[in-house]
């Protein structure tokens, strides 16, 4: 069964000259011009009745363009039934509260039991193709070990719309995404930001290095103290952290690198393990079961891309660092 479907225009006569891939993203509206270029090369797009292949082909005025779309292909991570926290579904976008420990998207060593997998399961057939595939259009993510909030889309205009509003990072736009994070000691400013470009390290793939403007790629984090703990004579504070950009490792890399590396994390904290003798045992004790780093996507905040509705969500922290916060805040 062929569930493809056929789109036809006649453009204006007096239509001036552009690009087919242009005038297709104007008058289709739904799909990325990615995915129209892929069509287009897969030979999916007729001018006039003839197949044409190069998305660069100038159409003028008066002529008569059709669009196929092949139904959507199964995805190709297989489906797995999990429990998922959703905060939030419709037709285009589903909001997840994403628990530690979770990986978002199949990598090498985690091709199955990821997030990708749950969302398969979960959503089934309405999901519509993205680039062609039935499957969730990841826009952003979250480390393993970081939890919180997650948006994901259900279909090519909600991918598109999404991926163009965390690209901008709210610098113009209604993105909102703020963290809370736990981290060694109290900052010297209260409020500061954190400019500092990013790069894989050449020693560990792993793991990710502030390097020169030149070297690596432009990022900035904003952060704010909340609170000392404990609060008489703190060791570690509660931190807001809100991204301008949004690279691997961003917070952690920029705590570490302000001297404020966030509790639990062995990749960027591993050198304030002795911090932690000055803890009192139920507060090692909180830390210990923690076991990873101390960061939670707390809000996040975008405009639906269908209604144009700003939707602004909030997550409380997780049990483990409810508790470390709970310990912190006692003097030892």
């Amino acid at each position: 069964m062929n569930d493809a479907t056929v789109q036809a225009w006649i453009l204006d006569e007096d239509a001036a000259a552009d690009r087919l891939d242009r005038v297709l993203a104007r008058l289709q509206g739904d799909l990325s011009r990615s995915r129209l270029q892929a069509l287009i090369r897969d030979g999916q797009v007729s001018v006039d009745g003839v197949p044409v292949l190069d998305p660069n082909r100038k159409v003028a005025g008066g002529a008569r363009l059709a669009l196929t779309v092949p139904p959507p292909v199964p995805a190709e991570p297989a489906g797995e039934a999990m429990a998922l926290n959703v905060v939030y579904e419709d037709e285009d976008v589903i909001v997840i509260d994403k628990p530690p420990g979770l990986v978002v998207h199949p990598a090498a060593g985690h091709d199955s039991g990821t997030l990708v997998n749950a969302l398969i399961a979960h959503c089934g057939e309405s999901l519509s193709g993205i680039g062609g595939v039935r499957r969730p259009g990841i826009v952003h993510r979250l480390d393993k070990d970081t939890s919180g909030l997650l948006v994901v889309a259900k279909n090519d205009l909600a991918h598109q719309a999404l991926a163009a509003q965390f690209a901008d990072h709210g610098r113009t736009g209604p993105l909102e995404r703020a963290y809370l994070a736990l981290v060694w000691g109290v900052p010297e400013r209260r409020r500061g930001t954190v400019e500092a470009a990013l790069a894989r390290s050449t020693h560990n793939r792993e793991k990710i290095v502030v390097v020169g403007e030149d070297r690596g790629r432009y990022a900035i984090t904003h952060y704010e103290v909340l609170e000392g703990l404990p609060p008489a004579q703190p060791i570690a504070s509660l931190v807001r952290c809100e991204l301008e950009t949004g690279r691997t490792h961003q917070i952690r890399v920029h705590m570490a690198h302000l001297g404020h590396p966030l509790l639990g994390d062995p990749t960027y904290g591993s050198g304030f393990k002795t911090k932690a003798n000055r803890l009192s045992e139920p507060q090692r004790a909180a830390l210990r079961a923690l076991s990873r780093q101390a960061l939670h996507a707390a809000i996040l905040g975008f405009e639906h891309p269908r209604s144009g509705k700003l939707l602004r969500f909030e997550s409380p922290l997780p049990a483990d660092m409810a508790a470390l916060l709970q310990a912190l805040r006692a003097e030892s």
